[in-house]
């Protein structure tokens, strides 16, 4: 459980803002309620809770929610994302609802929005997963159109600085200013930074979840590579009886732990959210040893009774959260390391 969590900022709904001494998760009967990674999901929560408070579906909040990021044009989410190591941008993204129907797409190109993809997967295809040159195609069939192909003024600036040298060494918790390279994200007029990926979970009137992911993966990375985010288990997991969780970080070591499953797994056990994410973000420590210092990874979760939380595997992770009191915050994740 977390109390006494400093808060980094506060975002306007159009609504009122606030700080305060000390919070706590245990609030039960929270709902609805949004969640999402990073300081970005500030800007998604606004969009999912416009669903929400108008006792809209989960699914469609946790679906419009991470499409504000991936319109962000930018080194990051979408199409503006940085590439991969040969200059082409490549996007994976997953959604599953309530009733554990699911849909994912990976390797997909030059299509605007992933998640709309890897949802019409779920709803229109007897499949869960999608990817590259069939993804393509099965969204163009669906009446999505081909962007125009090329890199954001943002992606092929830092694409070139990393070509000077090539080196694949992702940079954790990029967001922080002390941390900025040439081929840095960017920084939005409100202080807040983005990063390679959004996952979001919500709670509806009706106590129903869902929740969604979307990437464009490391940026530099090999062609043909793909993490945890679109992987129904390792970065998102819901199951409505219990809660629903979603993964951010070092997707290849997120894979070997099934993260978002191992901490709903927890939470059918009776673990609270927060305890939940830091059992398996403590597994992953045991599992990196001394490796762990060089990623980072977190996870955030939400019970059946609203209950939310957080954890990291190193200082600098952040998480957004929007609930019933019409309050959109920014928190801290606690850390093992």
């Amino acid at each position: 459980m977390f109390n006494r969590r400093k808060f980094l900022q506060v975002s306007s709904l159009g609504l009122s803002a606030f700080s305060l001494s000390g919070f706590t998760s245990k609030n039960k009967g929270n709902k609805p309620i949004v969640i999402s990674t990073w300081d970005a999901g500030l800007r998604a929560n606004k969009a999912a809770w416009e669903i929400l408070r108008n006792n809209g579906r989960a699914l469609d909040a946790v679906e419009q929610g991470v499409m504000v990021t991936e319109n962000e044009i930018n080194c990051c989410v979408g199409l503006g994302a940085n590439p991969d190591r040969d200059g082409h941008v490549t996007l994976d993204a997953c959604i599953m609802d309530e009733h554990a129907n699911c849909g994912s797409v990976a390797f997909l190109e030059r299509i605007k929005h992933p998640i709309q993809v890897a949802r019409k997967v779920m709803e229109n295809t007897p499949h869960v997963f999608l990817v590259g040159e069939g993804a393509q195609q099965f969204a163009l069939s669906q009446g999505f159109v081909l962007e125009k192909e090329g890199l954001s003024e943002d992606a092929e600036r830092t694409y070139k600085e990393w070509l000077k040298k090539s080196e694949y060494k992702p940079i954790i918790n990029i967001e922080n200013k002390q941390q900025q390279t040439a081929w840095a994200p960017t920084r939005f007029d409100d202080g807040t930074w983005n990063h390679d990926t959004i996952g979001m979970i919500a709670m509806d009137a009706a106590g129903n979840l869902s929740g969604s992911c979307t990437t464009s993966g490391m940026g530099f990375k090999m062609r043909g590579r793909v993490g945890d985010s679109p992987i129904i288990g390792a970065g998102l997991f819901v199951d409505n009886e219990v809660g629903a969780a979603v993964a951010t970080g070092q997707g290849e070591d997120i894979i070997r732990i099934g993260g978002s499953h191992a901490v709903v797994e927890l939470m059918r056990q009776g673990y609270a959210p927060e305890d939940a994410c830091k059992k398996v973000v403590e597994r992953l420590l045991k599992v990196k040893g001394d490796k762990a210092k060089d990623i980072q990874a977190a996870i955030i979760a939400i019970n059946k009774n609203g209950e939310y939380g957080a954890y990291c595997l190193q200082k600098g992770f952040n998480y957004s959260v929007c609930t019933a009191d019409d309050k959109n915050i920014l928190l801290n994740g606690k850390n093992l390391i």
